[in-house]
């Protein structure tokens, strides 16, 4: 399994596991890095401490020691649905479904609204 530490600069990936004690999972999970997260390793300090990501949106530093502690994967490897939902029958990729609504559901979809409204008059100035 591949660490974030190991990650070259640059490369998207997804996190599988965050792993060390409870306090220190508590606060890179209060960062944003939770399992199923895309993760971009954006730099590395000259000499390798501490690399900076983005991850949801944001930017933040660790070090390299508690980036060996989170387990990735490649966010090209796998679509970024947790591995339970993947495994799932129902789960259908992004690719496979259709865009188009069904005909039976087409007479849920309300019709367009009249532009005048009755009872509102226009005030004069």
């Amino acid at each position: 399994m591949l660490t974030l530490d190991q990650v070259v600069p640059g490369t998207a990936v997804v996190v599988e596991k965050v792993g060390g004690a409870r306090s220190f999972r508590r606060r890179l999970m209060e960062l944003g890095i939770i399992p199923g997260t895309r993760v971009e390793v954006l730099r590395v300090a000259p000499f390798g401490d501490p690399l900076e990501l983005t991850a949801r949106g944001c930017n933040l530093s660790i070090r390299a020691s508690e980036a060996q502690q989170v387990e990735v994967e490649r966010a090209d490897a796998r679509h970024s649905v947790p591995a339970e939902m993947r495994r799932s029958a129902s789960w259908v990729p992004p690719s496979a479904r259709q865009s188009q609504v069904p005909a039976a559901r087409q007479s849920l979809v309300p019709a367009a609204r009249k532009s005048r409204v009755p009872g509102l008059a226009k005030s004069s100035p």
